[in-house]
């Protein structure tokens, strides 16, 4: 029996002292007067040190952070698809990877408004070095994807991961969240790594990856967002990437992107369950009789499918594609002046001179459209 005590959320009996132990932290703190403004701190605390539960935690805190989010740096959620998804049961979440911490609280937000099961969420610890956003991770029912470790300490650490997904789907009964990549989409282009599944499936005991990948009752999610308000903070990396240049990120750059994406602009959002993956896409990609490393790369290429499809592309997207390849392919997708206001966001953020800057920050917008069109093209 593996211990999980590494990488494992709160119980809920440790849920009141973690709760009364940072309640006053000035970052929580900031936190709790954001999502209820019109009570005393008294009030808050008060409140919050009544939870009992992660559960209760989520609802009575958490629930109405997201929803402060939403009110003050969106133009609103939409979402699509969770109607056919079944109450009382688990299920994996496999999600395209765009905001640190937003990306699974709008997924909870909407599970528990369609009264499903939410989920335990997978968060690199290297993004709650503080204390204080440990403690908050493991109060939201976030677990520990170790970082940085030598081979041999993450093939051992990846088997205990994926023996804890394990667990949490078949034993606790619990749904799971999981990014299909490691670390956020930085370019637009969502891409499932072979590598994130191969961990997951080391879960599978006895079984084959197929028969066990089809009990997991996969569900991919695409989560769009018309605007990123990191965008600018992403470009440094990207850059360097495109320069082939080693990136290092800044002491504080994770954190100031959690901030950011809170906090900034976000225009619409729009949330998407791309529907279960049924049994018969495993039975068909087993009896294609074709190696281990080929599996994962068709299921990984089904999930991407599925994203795809279902990812909502806003004007901005359009606009984007357009500008970059300098022509008017989807000029009835947006208005003379959605165009000119993106006009403005593109000269506020890079500098015009520099082309190959320009061209990053465009296939930033236009990349969610790239892949669409390939998803149609390849159907045809």
């Amino acid at each position: 029996m593996q211990d999980f005590e590494d990488i494992r959320f709160y119980k809920d009996e440790e849920v009141e002292e973690a709760l009364r132990q940072y309640v006053k932290h000035p970052m929580v703190k900031a936190l709790l007067q954001f999502t209820f403004p019109e009570k005393e701190f008294s009030e808050i605390e008060e409140l919050v040190i009544q939870c009992r539960s992660i559960r209760d935690f989520q609802t009575r805190v958490i629930y109405h952070s997201v929803d402060m989010v939403l009110e003050k740096s969106t133009e609103g959620l939409t979402y699509s698809g969770f109607d056919s998804l079944e109450e009382d049961q688990s299920y994996f979440f496999i999600s395209n990877h765009r905001d640190i911490i937003l990306d699974t609280s709008l997924l909870n937000y909407t599970l528990y408004d369609h009264n499903l099961v939410m989920t335990a969420s997978a968060i690199g610890d290297n993004l709650v070095k503080k204390p204080f956003l440990l403690a908050l991770s493991k109060l939201n029912r976030n677990f520990l994807v170790l970082r940085g470790l030598g081979p041999r300490e993450m093939l051992k650490s990846s088997l205990k991961l994926s023996e804890y997904i394990r667990k949490l789907l078949f034993q606790d009964k619990r749904s799971v969240w999981m990014a299909q990549r490691e670390g956020r989409t930085k370019d637009g282009s969502d891409h499932t790594q072979q590598g994130v599944l191969k961990m997951i499936a080391m879960g599978k005991k006895d079984l084959s990856l197929c028969e066990y990948f089809s009990k997991l009752k996969i569900v991919p999610v695409a989560i769009s967002y018309e605007f990123d308000p990191t965008d600018i903070l992403k470009m440094p990396e990207i850059m360097a990437k495109r320069m082939k240049e080693t990136y290092v990120k800044s002491a504080n750059e994770d954190f100031n992107s959690i901030m950011q994406g809170a906090l900034g602009q976000k225009g619409r959002i729009h949330i998407s369950a791309c529907g279960l993956m049924e049994d018969k896409i495993f039975s068909d990609i087993e009896a294609q009789q074709i190696s281990v490393n080929d599996q994962l790369k068709v299921v990984a290429e089904k999930i991407d499918q599925k994203i795809y499809e279902n990812y909502m592309l806003w004007p901005a997207n359009y606009i984007a594609y357009d500008l970059l390849n300098n022509h008017e392919k989807y000029a009835s997708k947006y208005s003379d002046k959605q165009k000119r206001q993106f006009e403005r966001r593109l000269m506020r953020r890079v500098d015009l001179k520099n082309a190959l800057e320009v061209n990053s920050y465009l296939l930033m917008y236009a990349n969610p459209v790239v892949n669409k069109e390939g998803l149609y093209e390849s159907k045809s």
